[in-house]
């Protein structure tokens, strides 16, 4: 029965769905502003640490680098659902609002493939790096963490690019 859910247009289930998959991307958003507060807050320390008392902490760069990537992963899921993605609308300011229309929901098809294809292969590299037992250069922090922890915020981003696909599928009258 949850099939039903995601192709009925019937506006009650439409916004029940919807309302779950902006919850999600809301979730993944604030998990993603909080790992960069504390990138922020480590790097503040690690500045003041070097600068000022002579000690230094070994490995921020590494969690930089790592905490960067999963947080832009997080916050993947809300820019999709709320279309924030970077358009140059120079060639099309003067389309048609049909032209227009299949144009981004060409857009979300392409969307959808390409986080689709984000998820999966990072999927596969975190299997591959737990059976690898892969780990970071000074901290020995786990790979397949990285990858996992990526992974789910992109599958979210392609279901998300999927579902409004899908959903402005049927409407193009409206658009125009």
């Amino acid at each position: 029965m949850p099939s039903a859910l995601l192709i009925s247009h019937s506006p009650v289930h439409t916004m029940m769905f919807s309302h779950a998959l902006e919850r999600l991307a809301r979730l993944c958003s604030i998990l993603g502003g909080l790992l960069m507060t504390g990138l922020m807050l480590m790097t503040c320390y690690s500045l003041i640490g070097r600068n000022l008392l002579d000690t230094a902490l070994i490995g921020d760069f590494e969690l930089t680098g790592i905490g960067s990537g999963m947080a832009i992963a997080l916050f993947m899921p809300l820019c999709q659902l709320k279309h924030e993605n970077i358009i140059v609308d120079f060639f099309t300011a003067n389309r048609s609002a049909l032209f227009n229309h299949r144009l981004d929901r060409l857009g979300d098809m392409l969307m959808t493939v390409i986080f689709a294809l984000l998820a999966w292969r990072c999927a596969l590299a975190a299997i591959n790096a737990k059976e690898t037992m892969g780990a970071s250069m000074l901290l020995g922090f786990p790979d397949w963490v990285v990858f996992t922890g990526m992974s789910a915020p992109f599958a979210l981003t392609a279901f998300i690019a999927a579902m409004q696909t899908l959903s402005k599928f049927n409407s193009e009258e409206r658009a125009a």
